[in-house]
């Protein structure tokens, strides 16, 4: 995904360069700063902390173990496992509607 977005601002910049205005390179100037510094940082950090995940290799807390039994012919145990998913909770309905006169 972030190299769609940066493909994205960089043709966004490119066109910003051609209008012609004034205002317009200066545009040009900001996307291509967050093209090649902002994302820059975002890919670092999301890369870095997929490597520390990846090194940790502990099962998740919150994941239970399954015990079924899985054929052969299966790649995942997740795939054909019938444990019973965790449970969820619901989600708190909204706010009532403040009810006023209508104009």
């Amino acid at each position: 995904m972030l190299t769609a977005i940066e493909e994205v601002l960089t043709a966004t910049a490119d066109f910003y360069d051609g209008l012609g205005e004034p205002s317009d390179p200066p545009i040009a100037r900001r996307l291509r700063y967050l093209a090649d510094e902002v994302l820059r940082t975002i890919h670092t950090d999301l890369s870095d902390t997929r490597n520390q995940l990846a090194d940790r290799h502990a099962p998740h807390p919150g994941r239970s173990t399954c015990t079924q039994k899985v054929p052969a012919n299966e790649r995942e145990r997740s795939a054909v496992c019938a444990c019973p998913p965790p449970p969820r909770t619901l989600p708190t309905p909204p706010p009532p509607v403040a009810v006023g006169l209508r104009r």
